[in-house]
Formats: structure tokens, sequence, C-alpha cells
């Protein structure tokens, strides 16, 4: 798998969770990321974006304050911390790349993904 996901568990609402999400295959730097996840019975939704530097970020309005993005691309990894998190941010979360800078939150400009990691967050 080109992208592998970890760091997902169970919590109670208001506690915290770092997800992970490490390349292998390719170098990291050369792609945007972006964290999705997806409940059941839901369309996938983007949830975090950074650019291939690490300088600009974007957030879906539902997790603007309390979950960050961030990389470190010597590690060829990806990380989302969650904080405060709520019973709706259950879902399986997956981590993809793409190289344009366009179109971030659809699914269907991303070719490479993880398998994903399970969050449920009891309330």
């Amino acid at each position: 798998m080109p992208l592998v996901e970890s760091g997902g568990g169970s919590v109670e609402s208001g506690g915290s969770l770092r997800l992970s999400c490490v390349a292998s295959g390719f170098q990291l730097n050369m792609y945007d990321m972006t964290w999705f996840r997806q409940g059941p019975g839901k369309e996938r939704e983007a949830v975090a974006r950074i650019d291939s530097r690490g300088r600009m970020t974007n957030y879906a309005d539902s997790v603007k304050g309390r979950f960050t993005i961030s990389r470190d691309n010597a590690k060829n990894t990806l990380y989302l911390q969650m904080d405060s998190l709520k019973p709706e941010d259950s879902a399986m979360y997956y981590c993809a790349a793409k190289q344009d800078i366009h179109g971030w939150n659809l699914p269907s400009r991303y070719r490479i993904w993880g398998q994903g990691t399970q969050v449920t967050v009891a309330s």
C-alpha cells in the first residue's frame, strides 16, 4: 500500500487522537495531502488538506479549531491531531495524495489512497 494510516481507536467525547499516514514508494513532498472521512451510510468528506510544503492548510467547517493537519516530509509522514472529539466525528479516516492544487475537497481528484483507520467517539 502506498499510504498506510494508523492511530485510530475508541475515545470518549472530548478526547483526543493523533492519526498518522506513512507513504512508501514515493516522495510525499511532491504531493498535496488530504484527510477524508466516511461514516456509515454517509458520503466520503474532506476533513483537512495541507499543501506539499506544509505552508497552506484548509479545513472543513465542522472541524475548524479542533483538528490540526501537519506533515513531516523528511519522515514521509502526514498527521492529523484531533482534539475535542465529538460522536459525530466517528468514521473511517483516510489519507489521500494528489499533485495538483485544485478541488482539494473532491475525492474523485485523488488517485492515491490509504486503507483507512477507524475512529469511534463515545458520547
